[in-house]
């Protein structure tokens, strides 16, 4: 490989790096590139960590002859088997010792060495280069702090020497083209998780200038836990949050599964819109998600019983209306939500849940709208904190 092929390859991955290609292209085109220069590349594997609620980072994997790149989110490996596997890798090692590459012919003594250079899935290979590009702690966000690389040959004299320093070369470009693509990846995760999938679209599309919003019709859900207060009263501390996360978990699936999006949680209270063309289409979606809500948390109540653990239901309000939907907040801290009246009278319509006796409330209007999407009954008017005059309050009739 000449020094001009070597310029090219990588003004190649500056380029589909700076163009916000994924890390799967990166890798893919990388390897199928550097074959063709004549580097006798058989399988290559990296990873690259992140910030997510349930993975620590993720894998990439390319084989000479098998079409594509295949991705998979990994665990943790701060405790259990994950640690026990991460404190045996090659990888660690070079941690440990603050070098930056590792070369093993494959043979009985390196597989003796590390469990990752025996079994059938490495039998086929002779050579096995790990590779670690460290960022600057400056640069590190959550544990993305190296961008790790593992290269392997089947042919009989392995790599050549000129093939290792050609690797050692150009990973950290390729490194950091990955770390690019991953950060995209990481914001959207991030904002979806925290603001909410279409909120943190919009955020991402750049909507983030303090006061844009938009008037929107959406239907409007505002629910929380039964006897909350007394649970976490009599409960021990330990158990409150796994059981808030086991209830967000039915909830939030509900909501997501027909279309709504979650705004706000807030303790065990869930904000929530549908927001559709037609009110009816809205309403119908908040209705489906209710639904599956409440046989979500009846199986969720039967399994929590059966482990000894204390169960609860839900306070459910659905309204619909007019709202603000955008930035609010100080000039250095927003927040991207629903503001306005029908959002008031939402989470007023919820706390009445207590005094009607009722796990589901709906407003006039959200009854009207909704038509024929269910079989409401009314429980009577009701004033409501905060509304100038009482409402006509409704449920669903086979509650």
């Amino acid at each position: 490989m000449t020094e001009a092929d070597i310029v090219a390859l990588m003004t190649w991955i500056v380029g589909e790096g700076l163009a916000g290609r994924s890390e799967t292209d990166l890798i893919g085109g990388f390897c199928e590139r550097i074959g063709a220069h004549g580097v006798p590349l058989k399988r290559a594997i990296a990873f690259i960590d992140t910030l997510h609620p349930l993975y620590e980072g993720r894998a990439f994997r390319w084989e000479r002859g098998i079409a594509g790149v295949t991705s998979t989110d990994y665990g943790r490996s701060i405790d259990g088997e994950g640690a026990e596997r991460w404190r045996a890798s090659p990888f660690h090692r070079l941690l440990q010792t603050g070098e930056s590459l590792l070369r093993r012919r494959l043979s009985a003594e390196s597989a003796a060495e590390f469990a990752i250079l025996r079994g059938d899935a490495i039998a086929l290979m002779t050579d096995y280069v790990a590779i670690v590009d460290r960022f600057d702690a400056q640069g590190a966000i959550g544990g993305m702090d190296c961008f790790y690389s593992s290269w392997m040959t089947s042919r009989p004299e392995g790599f050549a020497s000129a093939h290792v320093d050609l690797l050692r070369r150009l990973t950290p470009f390729l490194g950091l083209a990955v770390k690019s693509a991953s950060l995209g990846r990481m914001a959207q995760t991030l904002v979806e998780t925290y603001l909410g999938r279409d909120a943190g679209r919009r955020v991402l599309q750049g909507r983030i200038a303090r006061g844009v919003s938009d008037r929107i019709e959406a239907a409007l859900w505002f629910s929380d836990l039964r006897n909350f207060t007394r649970i976490t009263d009599t409960a021990p501390p330990e158990q409150i949050i796994p059981m808030l996360n086991d209830y967000a978990d039915v909830i939030i699936s509900a909501i997501h599964e027909n279309g709504g999006d979650v705004l706000k949680l807030i303790g065990d209270g869930v904000l929530a819109i549908f927001p559709a063309e037609q009110r009816r289409q809205a309403c119908a979606a908040a209705l489906d998600a209710a639904r599956s809500a409440r046989s979500a948390v009846e199986a969720l109540n039967i399994r929590r019983a059966g482990d000894g653990l204390p169960v609860s239901d839900t306070y459910l309000g659905l309204h619909v209306g007019e709202v603000f939907y955008g930035n609010i907040g100080s000039s250095d801290r927003l927040d991207f939500t629903v503001i306005g009246p029908a959002v008031n009278e939402v989470s007023r319509i919820a706390a009445m849940c207590r005094s009607a006796d009722q796990p589901l409330l709906l407003s006039g209007a959200f009854a009207a709208a909704a038509g024929d999407s269910g079989a409401f009954v009314s429980v009577g008017r009701y004033a409501l904190r905060g509304v100038a005059r009482p409402q006509e309050l409704f449920t669903l009739d086979r509650l």
